[in-house]
């Protein structure tokens, strides 16, 4: 049986959820026929590694995980925008298991000690909090 999945550390809140193709003129009532989920951890993998261009090291290190669980979120983020670029997908942020951290490493959502899921003291479940239904 596996264990309690760590939170992921994210050091900034998205400031866009949703990127939708433009398949020409759209009326504001049309919908997108799919949307892909980017989990907010592997959009702070792609910020970190892929924006920053921070090492595997540094960017794993920065979001509290091993670097073979760094880079499997990396792949599943890359592999998620791939494929809404060649299907024409909308991509939504939100989700996952992180904790958005400030600079001196001190999280930004209170944390309950002995709740479900919880491993450490300044870990946290982020949730779908950045995701307005």
């Amino acid at each position: 049986m596996p264990g309690r999945r760590l939170c992921r550390c994210v050091s900034v809140k998205p400031n866009f959820l949703l990127f939708e193709p433009r398949l020409g003129e759209r009326t504001p009532n049309q919908e997108v026929r799919e949307r892909l989920i980017l989990k907010v951890e592997e959009l702070e993998s792609i910020r970190l590694k892929d924006y920053q261009q921070l090492s595997q090291e540094e960017s794993a290190k920065k979001m509290g995980v091993s670097q073979p669980t760094f880079h499997r979120i990396l792949s599943e983020a890359h592999r998620k925008i791939a494929e809404a670029f060649v299907e024409g997908k909308a991509i939504r942020i939100g989700g996952g298991n992180y904790v958005i951290m400030n600079a001196n490493n001190e999280t930004h959502v209170p944390l309950p000690k002995g709740s479900p899921g919880w491993k450490r003291e300044r870990h946290g479940r982020g949730g779908d909090s950045l995701v307005s239904s």
